[in-house]
């Protein structure tokens, strides 16, 4: 049934893409992030539903009569760099072949997201943007949570499998990461039933981030709300509510959570924590040795063996900087951090040019409740092998676009 369900609204939603391919941008974010087919059991797990809108985005693209200029801005030509950067390290790589497979899935990724930076253009489009990505998550969300209720916090929360979030700790920063986008369309709604049930997801999402028993998870959800409670105009009010909601979560959750959220304490013990230690530091020595860096594919006995401390803990990077350190060496981790300065000055600028306006009060929160959002990805991404994650590119491209309708406003007013 659920193999029919999905079948049924990806092709339903072809003649739609056809008319406007803003639609099919949007239903590659949801194809994308949430992975509907792997909730099924049958002949959808296999069919390609990504390539088949993809290619009908395009199609639709290259005949519509809609504005599809790119917007230039300093997010965009810094993710362009990125990509060329990406693409010009390729033929250093150290498996070659393992590099191709793997670079055509992230030009996939980055080609789409280049689409939707091109075709979201008004504010419905964003706000759509927003609300594909909190749905795709927050179903993830709240089954999690509502699955760590039902069992006490026992067993752990898992995202879908052979996904980007298919890792407990992949799918505790994604629900941390949704959590403040979701709270920026609660503000946004005028219906109160709705507002509730934002609410009530947003709790869940919380609670099933907790139940993945994910230690970097846990860091980073402190660090987002840290950052939050300081941004905050309300402090008082904000703070109340965490010194309630907080402590009933925490203990809810069983004792072996929290043993394993006290060995963060001692790492140097982890035998996990010593092999990502491992990862970073071969990383570091490779990125040293080699200009590009070893490609998209380097954790292999081999590379370690050169570069590694302990040659024999062979590792994923487990780390955001260390994965693009090792794959693309010290350019590489000097232009991803730079596309993520960009997009945070933009964030910025759009506060602040908001302010005094009402009616961009919602670009304002937008921009905000991103920053919150990256804050979460930067602490929790530290602790992850996540470089080419979706969801924080498609942020950008939610930032590029609200940027663009900000200042084409406020020109606008002032003329």
């Amino acid at each position: 049934m659920r193999d029919i369900l999905v079948t049924l609204i990806v092709l339903g939603s072809l003649p739609l893409i056809l008319r406007s391919p803003v639609n099919g941008a949007l239903m590659w974010v949801w194809i994308s992030v949430m992975n509907p087919h792997t909730q099924g059991w049958g002949f959808a797990t296999a069919f390609p539903f990504a390539m088949v809108i993809a290619l009908t985005t395009l199609l639709s693209l290259a005949f519509t009569r809609e504005p599809r200029a790119m917007p230039w801005t300093p997010v965009t030509l810094t993710l362009l760099a990125f990509v060329v950067w990406m693409n010009v390290t390729l033929p250093f790589s150290i498996f070659l072949d393992d590099s191709i497979r793997q670079w055509q899935k992230v030009m996939k990724i980055m080609l789409m997201t280049f689409v939707c930076i091109m075709l979201i253009k008004s504010r419905r489009d964003v706000h759509r943007l927003v609300w594909v990505l909190a749905i795709s998550l927050g179903y993830y969300g709240i089954k999690g949570g509502i699955f760590t209720l039902r069992n006490g916090g026992g067993e752990r929360v898992w995202g879908p499998e052979q996904t980007f979030i298919g890792d407990n700790n992949a799918i505790a920063l994604a629900l941390i990461m949704i959590i403040p986008l979701m709270f920026h369309l609660r503000q946004n709604s005028p219906q109160r039933w709705l507002r509730r049930g934002l609410d009530g997801a947003m709790l869940l999402c919380a609670l099933a981030a907790l139940g993945s028993y994910s230690r970097g998870g846990l860091l980073a959800i402190a660090a987002m709300v840290l950052y939050w409670w300081l941004k905050s105009g309300k402090k008082a009010v904000m703070g109340g509510v965490l010194l309630c909601a907080a402590p009933l979560l925490l203990l809810f959750m069983p004792e072996q959570w929290g043993d394993r959220m006290d060995s963060i304490q001692n790492y140097d013990m982890d035998a996990s924590a010593q092999g990502r230690i491992n990862a970073w530091r071969m990383a570091w020595n490779l990125a040293r040795d080699r200009l590009f860096g070893g490609g998209f594919e380097i954790s292999d006995a081999t590379v370690f063996a050169i570069y590694a401390a302990n040659p024999n803990a062979v590792h994923a990077a487990h780390s955001i900087y260390f994965q693009v350190l090792g794959e693309h060496g010290f350019i590489g981790l000097g232009l991803y951090l730079l596309l993520n300065w960009s997009t945070w000055r933009s964030a910025s600028v759009i506060i602040r040019r908001a302010a005094g306006h009402a009616e961009l009060d919602w670009a304002a929160s937008l921009a905000a409740m991103t920053q919150i959002s990256l804050v979460g990805f930067a602490v929790g991404g530290a602790f992850l092998s996540l470089l080419y994650f979706d969801v924080p590119y498609y942020l950008m491209g939610a930032i590029v676009a609200t940027r663009v309708l900000v200042e084409r406003q406020l020109a606008s007013a002032k003329a």
